[in-house]
């Protein structure tokens, strides 16, 4: 697994991991303060074969080793949103290191919405599967390092930023600057929130180090990348540098996004994330299922 270490810039800078997973283009993370040896990990994944339904935790379980070779002690598991492409391993890093679990609170929000989708009246307890639900303004620590929750809507509606130290973790709100920003069309996203959740972003200080939740490469580079600051973003970013108005961004987006399929694992991911990576129960047989509604999106 690719995997690059973004120092601690000094006193109140975490060091950073981002860990890149190959087939679904997430970057998850891993951020400690420096002088305690204590961090939380982000946005990790839990492997997951579409064509087969099977599930796995091989990445989280490289990034737990990872943490144990470095002498990490693990105290949170943060997700910034209930992934539409990815599976989480939320739950399972959850029991395996007996540490707390979190998202943000708009989490309640968007289980409604996929309740109905589902046809699942009674399916979600987001209050149950995740120890907290931040707010918008919530402080934590990291260690010795103050966390700061930004709720960022726009990709989804119940999105959120975590600002650690210097480091801000941005989800799938923006791309690395030659790739602008991420989608708004799924349920409860909106392009012109996401427009104002990013302004918020780059209203940080210009050394800030912005980690994106997603890359893919392009035509023009092979590299992976996951990190620029928010003066490169302000300066490079192709949707939303500096001089680019509002209005401008929500119609390239809207109609970038009019253009996109799906992604292949939204439909299973989404039932399993909205119980924090937990699969749904086990049917009279012994087995666990999924629900996928036909024709509804």
């Amino acid at each position: 697994m690719l995997t690059r270490h973004s120092p601690s810039k000094g006193p109140g800078s975490p060091d950073v991991w981002g860990f890149y997973e190959e087939d679904t283009g997430s970057i998850q993370y891993l951020v400690a303060d420096p002088d305690s040896r204590k961090g939380a990990v982000i946005d990790v994944v839990q492997n997951f074969d579409p064509a087969e339904a099977r599930t796995s935790f091989e990445s989280a379980d490289e990034i737990l080793a990872f943490a144990e070779e470095q002498g990490i002690a693990i105290e949170r598991v943060l997700d910034t949103h209930p992934h539409a492409d990815h599976l989480m391993a939320s739950a399972y890093l959850k029991d395996k290191l007996s540490v707390p679990n979190a998202i943000g609170e708009k989490v309640l929000e968007i289980a409604d919405l996929w309740r109905d989708l589902y046809h699942l009246p009674d399916a979600f307890d987001p209050a149950r599967d995740f120890d907290s639900l931040y707010s918008d303004s919530e402080i934590f620590r990291i260690g010795g390092i103050e966390a700061r929750v930004i709720l960022s809507p726009g990709h989804t509606l119940g999105s959120i930023t975590y600002v650690v130290g210097d480091a801000a973790f941005v989800h799938d709100t923006l791309m690395y600057p030659d790739m602008g920003s991420s989608r708004a069309d799924f349920p409860g996203g909106d392009a012109g929130m996401l427009w104002d959740s990013i302004q918020t972003i780059l209203s940080l200080p210009e050394e800030t180090r912005l980690f994106v939740g997603h890359d893919y490469g392009t035509e023009e580079r092979d590299e992976i990348f996951w990190e620029a600051t928010v003066a490169e973003h302000r300066r490079d970013n192709k949707h939303v540098r500096d001089g680019v108005t509002k209005e401008e961004f929500v119609k390239t987006r809207t109609e970038r996004d009019e253009t996109l399929s799906l992604p292949d694992r939204m439909l299973h991911a989404l039932q399993i994330n909205l119980r924090a990576g937990r699969l749904p129960p086990a049917e009279s047989d012994g087995h666990v299922y999924l629900k996928i509604p036909v024709n509804r999106l």
